[in-house]
């Protein structure tokens, strides 16, 4: 498995329409899209910047991991994602490194990816999601 570039780097806030003022109207960067992820409790606005795209992630649920993350660290970097082609191997050859995957199997993300977070004690400290497919 080799990550071929960065998908996206994940920001938490709590406002999307809030922290769009600062992408959207001062730095003149377009939402490309957003959408709502009712089973991870997330809302999530895509900006991109050049060949980067930053996630806005929003919480919609009290219970969501994103809701956890504000509440303790506050608004702020929340993950850093790696595009893969293949996001079976990238799983199985993280347990062979005894990097630890989040969940066994690939999980639901936006724009129909699939994708797994490896736990940030496996990653010195930052959370990785590893991203199949294109946005």
């Amino acid at each position: 498995m080799r990550a071929d570039r960065i998908d996206h780097i994940g920001v938490a806030v709590k406002s999307i329409e809030e922290r769009l003022k600062v992408y959207r109207d001062l730095l003149k960067l377009d939402p490309v899209k957003i959408e709502e992820l009712p089973e991870r409790g997330l809302r999530v606005a895509f900006v991109n910047v050049g060949d980067t795209r930053i996630e806005l992630l929003e919480p919609i649920a009290e219970n969501s991991q994103v809701s956890k993350f504000l509440e303790t660290r506050g608004e702020g970097i929340h993950h850093m994602a790696f595009h893969v082609d293949d996001i079976e191997a990238a799983i199985k050859e993280a347990v062979e490194l005894e990097i630890v995957p989040l969940t066994k199997e690939a999980q639901p993300g936006a724009s129909g990816t699939r994708v797994v977070f490896l736990h940030p004690k496996s990653a010195g400290g930052v959370l990785i999601e590893l991203v199949e497919g294109s946005h």
